[in-house]
């Protein structure tokens, strides 16, 4: 079965399908002896080179999942101009591949992150298409009337696009700050803190608690991070239709045995495995 070439190349670690896009369009790739153009496809026994050297068969590595507990002031990338810290710097080594971030949060917001080694699952997880859904805590410097909130949910013009909330629920507060946890079906950047700002209210603390399936810990400190246990990562891989992984009971061998608590990450959801790709 054939797959597209800015796929493959991704899913073997080397960067995001954009990055490697440009690295075929710029020449860097080559398929069988030929240079490759964006749009080919490969099967399993094309011969795939970067640079001139060849990739070789993809090693035959665990699916592994990470979910961190993100603290602000904190940056999602690997590489900036500016040299501050990013998640990326305290992250247990791999020894093939490299850990993906599922989307990004930036640099002010909290909560839950999570990373994998396995490109085709972090692009599943992020992909529209696949309706994974996305839930924050929020604290904002008032209240919503049932007339601003109808309006997050119903949707609102940011720039020149519509957004909206799925689901909006009000959790506590006193005096000027209040609680409320939302639902994102796509999570833009700076989305919450826009939405909230259309209907005059400022966000003074956002926190990611939930992505799809995956909850955020309440046993997780922040800035730690924890590993996925082999029964979640192969349940969360069903739900959303990536490979196959056999469950076992327990946390993963290896890194992460001094740091899983063996408990569950995930929530009842319904599988998606049929969205489209």
């Amino acid at each position: 079965m054939s797959e597209k070439l800015q796929k493959v190349l991704a899913d073997r670690g080397l960067g995001s399908r954009r990055a490697m896009e440009k690295w075929i369009a710029a020449g860097r790739v080559g398929i069988n002896g030929r240079g490759a153009k964006l749009g080919d496809r490969v099967e399993p026994e094309d011969e795939v080179s970067v640079d001139g050297r060849k990739l070789g068969r993809p090693p035959a590595t665990r699916t592994r999942v990470l979910v961190l507990n993100k603290r602000a002031g904190i940056i999602v990338s690997r590489h900036d101009p500016e040299r501050r810290s990013s998640v990326f710097d305290e992250l247990p080594n791999l020894r093939t591949g490299r850990w993906i971030s599922v989307g990004r949060l930036d640099i002010q917001t909290t909560g839950l992150l999570l990373l994998t080694n396995n490109g085709a699952l972090a692009n599943r997880l992020m992909h529209p298409s696949t309706g994974i859904d996305r839930e924050y805590a929020v604290r904002v410097n008032g209240t919503l009337d049932p007339e601003a909130e109808g309006a997050l949910k119903d949707g609102v013009t940011v720039g020149d696009r519509t957004e909206s909330f799925s689901d909006i629920r009000y959790y506590n507060g006193r005096g000027t700050n209040h609680w409320y946890h939302v639902v994102l079906m796509e999570g833009r950047n700076r989305e919450v803190r826009e939405l909230f700002a259309s209907q005059g209210l400022k966000v003074t603390r956002l926190k990611r608690v939930r992505y799809g399936p995956v909850i955020l810990p309440a046993w997780l400190p922040r800035g730690a991070w924890e590993e996925m246990r082999v029964d979640d990562v192969a349940e969360l891989q069903r739900i959303v239709g990536v490979g196959k992984q056999r469950p076992t009971k327990g946390p993963a061998r290896g890194l992460a045995d001094q740091k899983t608590k063996g408990r569950s990450m995930l929530i009842p959801y319904p599988a998606i495995g049929g969205a489209r790709r």
